[in-house]
């Protein structure tokens, strides 16, 4: 899984897939929508996911990450590539703790 780095532009980058975060981050929880922003629509780099409805999610989770003094966020829909089965399994193993050691949620 990876957490978004928000930069100084505004816009946000994927870090490199990471197994336990060492540095602070926020955690978005919420409901997943009809049109989230998948891992593959951050990677693709077409724009596609600034299209979505979703994006203003990770907008936002972005947004009240640096009000709160993080760089670091991660938001579940765009985080994890559910393409790759053992990075999705994985995923859903560690979850909790994810969410249990998130600075913010």
């Amino acid at each position: 899984m990876r957490l978004l780095k928000l930069e100084h532009n505004g816009e946000f980058s994927l870090s490199k897939d990471i197994t336990y975060p060492t540095t602070p981050y926020a955690i978005l929880s919420h409901t997943w929508g009809d049109d989230e922003v998948s891992f593959r629509d951050l990677m693709d780099g077409s724009g596609t996911a600034k299209t979505k409805d979703g994006y203003r999610k990770i907008q936002f989770c972005g947004e009240q990450a640096a009000r709160d003094k993080l760089q670091y966020f991660w938001v579940d829909t765009c985080c994890i590539d559910k393409s790759n089965n053992t990075e999705l399994s994985e995923a859903i193993n560690s979850m909790f703790r994810w969410y249990r050691d998130a600075t913010k949620c």
